[in-house]
């Protein structure tokens, strides 16, 4: 299906002419998307300027409140040819920011029933402002593109509100790969884990499944200081904390693929002096392994129940699977990695599988697809000790957003005149 290696497009030269020319505005987006973050579903400043952007270039069609905020574009090429997707999403975080940037945000938002601060923690503003930069590269050499560049500007990556739909899967569901349906879909991603001027792949299974589970154990409450009058959920919840840990050191053959089962919430109680009726505990799961996922399914709700059977408290397990293993097409992979090559040259490897988890996989299931990483730490810093995507600290440097551009358009245009 797919030619190995591809070649250059004709456009190359002209490509990384225009990249270099509008890097000063992608920074200038990006710092603005930065200042001004937004939650999923609620991404309406965001879609507001990338909409105009796109109808600004000429787009031959811009579709906006896609699965909610999502706006997709076409920019029809002169030439006749294939169609490929170019994705980025937009949402930030519930994280209130601790990195001292003029341009730091300020933003407080209330995020299912919470008053959180807001922050671009995972460097989506990033990807909006390298897709932004890629229509404003590839929009006046409209006229040599062989066929058609389709623009996925998405919300809700970070999971939509409770008790909404949103996403990739709803952005799909649609019509986002339709009308036309591309034959292939890129992505990127900034990363912590890679220094700036490198940009990380793997073919095939790359980033993990994600599933949410939420634990509740149903105790009897009593005062703080006659515990033996009740039943103490929140000993019970922390017996089964501690037994959660031994599913994947234990009972997981980790030799095979990595799992992790971790807990990142407990609420319970509201004051010291009594013992409440309930505790809700709430985790993720990642996987790269269906039969692996399933069989951590039954032994996280086994062992819970079991730990809670024995404390005679109440339990209640669910688990809500999101999203499935992120896998780069093997083939489209291979013919591609040449383009990424030219961009990154010395700086393009091979990088280990991801733990975390990405809603781009639900394109790949749709359309072959291939899923990158672009390295955003200063020289200077380790890669492996600074704050990570996430965190209250994350930084990044922009000099790595050239290079996302880059990339994004190389591909586009390498892909439709190979095919």
């Amino acid at each position: 299906m797919f030619e190995t290696p591809v070649a250059a497009s004709s456009l190359s030269e002209r490509i990384d002419a225009a990249a270099a020319a509008v890097e000063a505005q992608v920074i200038a987006w990006r710092r603005d998307l930065h200042q001004h973050p937004e939650l999923g579903n609620r991404e309406f400043r965001t879609a507001g300027l990338v909409a105009d952007h796109l109808r600004e270039l000429g787009f031959d069609e811009v579709r906006t409140g896609v699965a909610h905020t999502g706006v997709v574009g076409l920019l029809k090429g002169g030439l006749p040819g294939p169609v490929v997707a170019l994705r980025a999403d937009m949402d930030a975080l519930p994280v209130t920011e601790q990195v001292d940037l003029p341009f730091a945000s300020q933003v407080r938002a209330v995020w299912n029933g919470e008053n959180v601060g807001v922050m671009h923690a995972c460097g989506h503003d990033c990807h909006v402002a390298i897709l932004m930069g890629v229509a404003q590269v590839l929009a006046p050499l409209r006229a040599q593109l062989r066929g058609s560049v389709k623009f996925i500007f998405q919300p809700a990556e970070e999971m939509p509100p409770e008790g909404e739909d949103g996403g990739a899967k709803m952005m799909i569901a649609e019509g986002a790969l339709e009308r036309p349906v591309p034959q292939a879909i890129f992505g990127l991603h900034v990363t912590s884990r890679l220094p700036l001027g490198t940009v990380g792949y793997r073919p095939g299974p790359t980033m993990a499944s994600s599933d949410r589970m939420r634990i509740t154990i149903t105790g009897r409450q009593t005062h703080g200081a006659a515990p033996w009058m009740g039943v103490d959920p929140i000993v019970t919840a922390a017996q089964v904390v501690l037994g959660l840990q031994t599913i994947v050191s234990r009972g997981v053959d980790i030799s095979r693929e990595p799992a992790v089962v971790t807990i990142g919430a407990i609420k319970g109680g509201v004051r010291e002096n009594i013992i409440p009726d309930s505790v809700e505990m709430r985790g993720t799961i990642r996987t790269f392994d269906e039969a692996m996922r399933d069989d951590i399914h039954e032994r996280v709700t086994t062992l819970a129940e079991s730990v809670a059977r024995g404390s005679r408290a109440g339990c209640k397990v669910c688990i809500e699977k999101n999203y499935p293993v992120t896998v780069n097409h093997p083939e489209l992979t291979a013919a591609m990695a040449p383009t990424l090559a030219r961009v990154a040259g010395d700086g393009l490897e091979v990088v280990d599988k991801v733990t975390g988890s990405e809603d781009f996989s639900f394109f790949q299931r749709i359309v072959p697809g291939f899923f990158f990483f672009v390295g955003v730490v200063p020289p200077g810093q380790d890669a492996q000790t600074v704050a990570p995507n996430h965190s209250p600290r994350f930084y990044v440097d922009e000099r790595a957003l050239l290079t996302g551009v880059r990339a994004l358009a190389h591909l586009a245009c390498d892909f439709l005149e190979a095919r």
